[in-house]
């Protein structure tokens, strides 16, 4: 006998409930918030997290590919423009290059990856091939950790200036215009899902799902703190040296 599914309400109430573990739960960033992080932590998660975020055009890219809807793609266009932007606009990626180097670091520097930790490349390449090989909605729907986005954005603008001061503040744009976007692209993801997963199968997977996306971003700050708080970077009983790769096709 088959169970019956939630009601799109039990259902949204189930998925707002995994905020209980998203990343700003994670030592590192409470840290972070809480002003005990050192400059070296700052900048390692800011040149770390700036892998995520030129990953994020990507993931979307591989969602509208997979998706045979032309009203989704048009709305989904937008993520893209974003982060990349538009034509003779300055987008989310290159806001986060400023915020770079508002905490001191070398925009060369950033771009080149060198800093990026091989635990937060691996977190973030599964998060992209995840969405080239799942269903469209399956991919749409992995993004709706962007559910509890805007606190932990706001939680940057209200305490960094407070407890960062060396930080300059032109560098918090990303986070300000997130906030908007955040929400905007809540409302469109969570009308795929709740559109979409309509047995108590469905919306089951669609939970390990969210759970997954939320266990991408932990092991990220995980990595960063084996790094940048137990001084255990990769190959740190070898060499003192990044040996690490910089991204290969895998």
């Amino acid at each position: 006998m088959s169970q019956i599914a939630m009601s799109p309400a039990e259902f949204e109430q189930a998925l707002r409930a995994k905020g209980a573990y998203y990343h700003i739960h994670h030592p590192f960033h409470r840290a972070m918030y809480e002003g005990r992080a050192s400059r070296e932590q700052i900048q390692g998660w800011v040149a770390n997290r700036f892998y995520y975020q030129l990953s994020i055009p990507l993931k979307d890219a591989a969602i509208m590919a997979n998706c045979p809807d032309r009203d989704t793609r048009r709305e989904w266009v937008q993520r893209i423009l974003d982060h990349d932007g538009a034509p003779g606009e300055e987008g989310g990626i290159e806001a986060w290059l400023r915020l770079a180097e508002a905490v001191g670091l070398q925009r060369e520097q950033v771009l080149s990856q060198e800093l990026v930790l091989p635990g937060v490349r691996f977190a973030v390449d599964a998060y992209v091939n995840f969405a080239r090989r799942a269903s469209w909605q399956e991919a749409a729907s992995s993004s709706l950790t962007e559910l509890f986005a805007p606190q932990i954005h706001q939680s940057r603008l209200d305490a960094w200036p407070q407890h960062y001061p060396w930080i300059d503040a032109g560098g918090y744009d990303y986070f300000r215009t997130r906030l908007g976007q955040a929400r905007r692209d809540v409302e469109h993801g969570l009308r795929i899902t709740l559109q979409h997963y309509t047995s108590l199968e469905a919306q089951q997977r669609m939970l390990e799902i969210l759970q997954f996306k939320l266990d991408v971003l932990w092991s990220m700050l995980d990595a960063m703190s084996m790094a940048y708080e137990l001084q255990r970077p990769p190959y740190h009983t070898v060499t003192s040296e990044r040996v690490w790769h910089r991204g290969i096709a895998l």
